[in-house]
């Protein structure tokens, strides 16, 4: 109970499933503060973060939080407000650094005091656009390239993440598994993930939430712990279409120190929120590839896919069935990860803070050998692999390696479909067939498609060619708009969420 009755009967009635537009309608109006807001969800984490089913998503709170909404609620007082994020708790992916008092550990113990000097180009983006961030969260640790086997959602660090639709029984996803967790139990307005291979959009999918993977170059690496510089991206997270692409728009810019940043040519500054549109389906030519990713669930999700698909065609799109990406069956690798992981990791460490106690993949592959016990209960196979390389990027088997996957992931890959078929974006049920459009850099977004019987969220993923958002947006939207699928976790008797 929240000892201000005005706040608690916000907490009650308000709050569960609000919406980054309901929000702004009420601090524009005076009604709420952005400093109130921030105590409702401190309350909410305390309630369901930590206990009753433990979601355990949120690994740290940011100590300045409060203080920094209260500055924001005098801004708007004064000057009013920034844009549609200005006074908005969202939380950011324990890979992001943020140069303030929280800690970026990629879920590492080796990490787990590492203090980053100054933001990532995604934070300083959302503080620029009025966020407040709120706190880290916790993820599959290394985003999920440590070991063969550690479930998704599990950090050395932070522990487990729980999917809120059934703690313990649903795959939170991974490896942005805290982030996907704490927006579905609506812990704060929305999240930044991150993704190499599906690490946003399996975590969205699992969560019942809508996951916008970039294009690479579209979004600033810079200052986030990284895999491989071919395919990492970061990307929002949230509950509504139109939540996300408010922190896609804040979150993009240009950054001469990401040189993939040079790409993009077409959007800087860009509002993506002008490609909202209700009739987003009209006209519209989807392809589904239905041949081996439809194979990876059950009939049940396929009926509800199913019934997704039907209804793009009642919004209007053009459906084909039955597209075959001709690279699928290609036997795909992990060659070219293995290898990048060295260099860029060795980068980012190299230039820690001398209290950091490792500073290249050896030291933390030394350190876990040190702290076996805590640091090692699933293993370190994919570090000790990538330790094998030279960290020059020189070997045939890498360059070979990279070539395969830039060829069959593009020319023979996406391109080749989408240019066939003249096909505007191609369907993939939840994350199966991320790696294709990963290996190619090429946006995806997934949006909430159903349930199955026992309540397991599935997702509905479009995914396009570079610098495709416009379009996906188009269809991602107007395809929820026409759904309104989503509905929110319940997480017991004392913590039961609305259903809309």
């Amino acid at each position: 109970m929240m000892e201000n009755p005005k706040l608690q009967k916000l907490y009650e009635d308000w709050l569960i499933e609000a919406t980054i537009d309901d929000m702004q309608e009420k601090m524009g109006s005076g009604q709420l503060s952005a400093k109130e807001l921030t105590l409702l969800y401190l309350k909410r984490m305390a309630e369901v973060d930590k206990n009753g089913p433990e979601i355990n998503s949120v690994l740290e709170i940011n100590p300045d939080a409060l203080q920094i909404a209260e500055s924001l609620d005098a801004e708007r007082a004064v000057t009013g407000p920034r844009g549609p994020l200005h006074g908005i708790p969202v939380l950011v992916k324990d890979n992001i650094d943020t140069g303030d008092k929280m800690h970026t550990s990629a879920g590492s113990l080796a990490l787990a005091n590492s203090t980053a000097s100054e933001d990532s180009f995604v934070a300083a983006q959302l503080r620029k656009a009025g966020a407040v961030i709120l706190g880290k969260t916790n993820m599959t640790e290394w985003a999920n390239f440590m070991t063969e086997n550690m479930p998704n959602g599990y950090s050395s660090r932070g522990g487990q993440v729980l999917n809120p639709y059934s703690p313990g029984k649903f795959d939170v996803g991974g490896s942005s598994s805290g982030s996907g967790a704490s927006i579905a139990a609506n812990l704060a307005a929305a999240a930044i993930g991150t993704e190499t291979s599906g690490s946003i959009l399996s975590p969205a999918s699992q969560n019942s939430l809508v996951g916008i993977k970039p294009t690479v170059g579209l979004v600033s690496r810079t200052g986030i712990i990284p895999i491989a510089h071919t395919q990492d991206t970061a990307g929002p997270m949230a509950r509504t279409v139109k939540d996300a692409v408010y922190l896609l728009s804040a979150i993009t810019g240009e950054d001469s120190s990401d040189p993939a940043s040079g790409k993009n040519t077409y959007f800087l500054g860009t509002d993506f929120s002008q490609f909202l549109k209700i009739d987003g389906l009209s006209g519209k030519r989807i392809g589904i590839a239905r041949d081996v990713y439809f194979e990876y669930i059950n009939e049940e999700k396929q009926e509800v896919l199913n019934s997704a698909i039907a209804k793009l065609k009642e919004a209007g799109a053009e459906v084909v069935e039955n597209v075959v990406i001709p690279s699928t069956k290609q036997e795909w690798g992990y060659d070219v990860l293995t290898h990048e992981f060295k260099t860029d990791l060795n980068e980012y460490l190299s230039k820690l803070s001398n209290r950091c106690a490792v500073h290249s993949l050896a030291d933390v592959i030394a350190f876990n050998n040190r702290h076996s016990k805590k640091a090692l209960q699933y293993g370190q196979t994919l570090l000790v692999e990538s330790e094998k390389t030279s960290g020059t990027l020189t070997e045939g088997r890498y360059i070979q390696a990279l070539e395969h996957d830039q060829y069959y992931s593009t020319i023979m890959g996406i391109d080749s479909v989408l240019e066939t078929e003249q096909l505007d974006a191609i369907v993939f049920p939840n994350n199966i067939g991320a790696g294709i459009p990963a290996k190619a850099g090429y946006p995806s977004i997934t949006v909430p498609a159903g349930y199955t019987a026992e309540g397991e969220p599935v997702g509905i993923t479009f995914t396009g060619i570079a610098f495709s958002e416009p379009v996906l947006i188009n269809i991602a939207y107007g395809y929820e708009q026409t759904s309104l699928a989503r509905r929110a976790p319940k997480l017991g008797v004392e913590q039961t969420l609305v259903e809309k």
